[in-house]
């Protein structure tokens, strides 16, 4: 299992960035995509799963109103669309995957490198 997340960089705050997870090597046991972040001095905190089969999409209240997360049709590719950007943030996100619906991260077995979102006031 490989996971890739890319897309991030700097923004001004209310600005748009659309992060990428490429995901290879799954199998059906792995059917769920997470996106996590951390931000410098935080604890990791999850911000929304996405089920690979059936799009369903559950968001964490960081995330809620402002990010979408949605696949590609080959179901490889996760998407994390988050618009109306803000200082907060700013983090290294993450993607993992995990045989649950859930967003502990501690269920989550696999992860990729992050990619860092800084967004600027």
């Amino acid at each position: 299992v490989q996971l890739q997340a890319s897309g991030g960089g700097l923004v001004q705050a209310g600005g748009s960035l659309r992060l990428s997870c490429d995901a290879s090597g799954f199998t059906l046991d792995y059917a769920v995509i997470g996106w996590f972040r951390q931000a410098p001095g935080k604890e990791r905190e999850g911000v929304g799963y996405i089920i690979r089969s059936n799009g369903a999409v559950y968001y964490a209240d960081p995330a809620k109103g402002r990010f979408t997360i949605s696949r590609d049709n080959d179901k490889k590719t996760i998407y994390l669309q988050m618009n109306g950007l803000k200082p907060e943030d700013t983090a290294v996100y993450y993607c993992a995957t995990s045989n649950m619906p859930t967003i502990d991260e501690y269920d989550y077995h696999y992860w990729g490198q992050g990619t860092l979102v800084t967004v600027s006031s």
